[in-house]
């Protein structure tokens, strides 16, 4: 009769299936982007001349890495002498600059701000909220504005109750038979 519970017809070279570990769960693309920005902010630091060290940073450091990253922008933004200030769409190319658009600026700023807190940074010094910096994204957003013609203005927010309502009377609209 077969021993059901004997090890001698188990092999010597067997080892037990092992539990494969967890999946670690999927980092979000902000994450990502998150900890490339860092990445890149501590490269500049240690390129510095002189070396800055974190803890020492400004709203006056941040200001300069944020000027530094307009050599690598993809935005055209006319100058106000050139003949297309002003147009949102230019008929013809020009010699104006190339910067970081202020969308991206805010959202780096944004991810810079979360990054430096996550790291051990407190919020009361936090250099990426730095009135300066602030003031900074606004002439920015605001000449960038100004430069392509187009007013910025801040979008007011539905309330949803109200939209909600908006909604089902058009809808009603729609239903009704003339």
């Amino acid at each position: 009769m077969l021993d059901v519970y004997s090890t001698s017809s188990i092999p010597e070279n067997f080892s037990p299936p092992i539990a494969a570990p967890p999946p670690s769960p999927a980092v979000s693309r902000y994450e990502l982007q998150k900890r490339r920005d860092w990445n890149t902010f501590g490269q500049y630091l240690k390129n510095h001349k002189p070396p800055l060290i974190l803890s020492r940073c400004s709203g006056a450091n941040i200001l300069e890495f944020l000027k530094y990253l307009d050599q690598f922008g993809k935005t055209k933004v006319h100058n106000c002498c050139c003949p297309f200030f002003g147009h949102p769409q230019p008929p013809a190319p020009c010699t104006c600059p190339l910067k970081q658009a202020w969308g991206s600026l805010d959202a780096l700023v944004g991810r810079l701000r979360a990054a430096f807190e996550e790291n051990g940074g407190r919020a009361e010094t936090n250099p990426f909220g730095a009135r300066a910096v602030r003031l900074y994204l606004r002439e920015v957003r605001d000449s960038q504005a100004k430069a392509r013609g187009i007013a910025y203005e801040k979008k007011k927010r539905k309330n949803n109750k109200r939209h909600f309502q908006e909604q089902e009377k058009e809808g009603d609209k729609n239903l009704k038979l003339p």
